[in-house]
């Protein structure tokens, strides 16, 4: 029998006795400790808070507008959270690389409207992305047990279910977008600020669908299993019929990424039965659609004149960039930059990296880059720390999730102008959270290395953190 294991003098999560995982309560199997939870109040209005970011019921029930619920939600988590960091004593933010370049790089897009080519326009954009680092910071801070980061993945993974039905239903009654040149028409989105452009729609269940995999592979309950592969096999649908290159492209890749994980380990049958179905849908597919992945390379073959616009704004943007390497043109204001570089369009250039460029220069890039190279660092370390732990299995899961929403959006972004916007930074708060949770868990372990000195023989859990010693991250 092995000895019992201390709680860490943190406070913080509890160590698991033999055969017990490290997050949960003693004697509750399948229960998270209650201790390092934070606020439940803050956690449920920030649950709420992202059905209403992605949803926008105010657009079906115009009643709820003058409520403002994005608002509201967002701000009682924020009072939530600073009352019981005040009440409980307990920290309001997750100390992180990620959340200090992320306070940098708001910083540097305040400091930027001061040499804005239109201050006051600068002025009026900034708040949005004050909003969007308010969400990241929430994330990262109450989703801080395994339990709530499988039930924040269940729910982005419910919430893509109307966004992905809603695609499908406007492309099978024709409810296509009335700005669509002929040649390509393309299906309206969902009506929501994140979802109305089919391209955004893409974007946003590419960034789910990773996550609704990595909740299928934990699942053990067939029924759980059954409904998870209906939820992900509705957004692929989705994902293809919005006429979204870069929505493929990222599909694509995701498939790979997936396709290669499994293959390697025991579900190659998964792979084969995917393989199948992915063939016997490309047969489905309507010739234009087909020509219109062909524009991906062949930009001069694109009849519509969209691939040859963006190919024009991506080299003004280059070239403005480069003339103006340290201030740029200010936040937001990358549209007017590029009406000065190649004349009047007022059409943001579709790449987040020269989008940032433009407005708040090389300095403001490499703070973004940063970013994103620590959140695929921090959750490539929990992927490696966790990679063959049985014990470890539904972390370990949910790290490639999130490791592959990751590379899909930087793909994604070479398509996009969404810098400041709420899709990326979801991810990357979920990442913080995280690596929040791995370390607060290896942590813990690190307490049993004493035992073997003081003569004792170590159980299973010290055995554990005797293999991987000084993973913890300081913090």
């Amino acid at each position: 029998m092995s000895p019992a294991v201390p709680r860490p003098a943190s406070g913080g999560v509890r160590a698991s006795s033999a055969g017990q995982r490290w997050w949960q309560a003693a004697g509750a199997p399948g229960a998270d400790a209650p201790a390092p939870q934070g606020s439940a109040v803050a956690f449920g209005a920030l649950m709420a808070f992202i059905i209403v970011s992605l949803t926008a019921p105010q657009s079906f029930v115009p009643a709820l507008a003058p409520f403002r619920l994005a608002l509201l939600t967002g701000a009682s988590a924020v009072v939530a959270l600073f009352v019981d960091a005040f009440v409980r004593h307990r920290p309001l933010l997750t100390r992180s690389r990620e959340t200090w370049v992320a306070a940098c790089l708001a910083i540097w897009a305040t400091v930027s409207v001061v040499f804005s080519y239109w201050p006051g326009g600068s002025v009026m954009l900034l708040p949005d992305f004050l909003k969007t680092l308010v969400a990241f910071w929430l994330l990262g801070t109450l989703v801080d047990t395994p339990a709530r980061l499988r039930r924040v993945a269940w729910m982005l993974s419910v919430l893509a279910v109307p966004l992905a039905m809603t695609g499908i239903r406007n492309f099978l009654s024709g409810a296509f977008m009335t700005e669509s040149v002929h040649l390509v028409q393309r299906i309206r989105g969902y009506d929501a600020p994140l979802t109305d452009n089919p391209n955004d729609l893409a974007l946003m269940l590419n960034l789910i669908l990773p996550l609704t995999i990595a909740l299928l592979l934990i699942e053990r309950r067939p029924r759980a299993r059954v409904l998870l592969t209906g939820m992900a096999l509705i957004s692929v649908a989705a994902i293809l019929l919005t006429f979204s290159r870069a929505g493929f492209l990222t599909l694509v890749i995701t498939t790979l990424l997936y396709g290669r994980r499994l293959f390697t380990g025991a579900r190659r049958g998964w792979v084969v039965a995917a393989v199948v179905l992915a063939l016997v849908a490309a047969s489905w597919l309507p010739s234009n659609y087909v020509n219109r992945l062909g524009t991906i390379t062949n930009i001069e073959a694109d009849p519509t004149g969209s691939a040859q616009e963006r190919w024009r704004d991506t080299v003004a943007a280059t070239s403005f960039a480069l003339a103006h390497p340290m201030l740029g043109a200010g936040f937001g204001m990358n549209a007017v930059a590029l009406n000065e570089e190649r004349g009047a369009f007022w059409k943001a250039v579709h790449n987040v990296y020269l989008q940032i460029a433009v407005e708040l220069g090389l300095p403001g890039l490499l703070l973004f880059v940063l970013l994103l190279i620590g959140a695929i660092r921090s959750v490539h370390v929990v992927r490696q720390g966790t990679a063959g732990d049985p014990a470890l299995r539904d972390l370990s899961q949910l790290a490639e999730g999130l490791y592959i929403s990751l590379l899909a959006f930087t793909v994604e972004a070479l398509f996009h102008p969404v810098a400041y916007q709420f899709y990326f930074y979801f991810i990357a708060g979920l990442v913080v959270a995280l690596r929040a949770i791995y370390d607060a868990g290896s942590g813990a372990r690190t307490e049993l290395v004493a035992a073997p000195a003081q003569g004792r023989r170590p159980g299973p859990a010290s055995k554990h953190a005797l293999r991987r010693p000084g993973m913890s991250r300081a913090r």
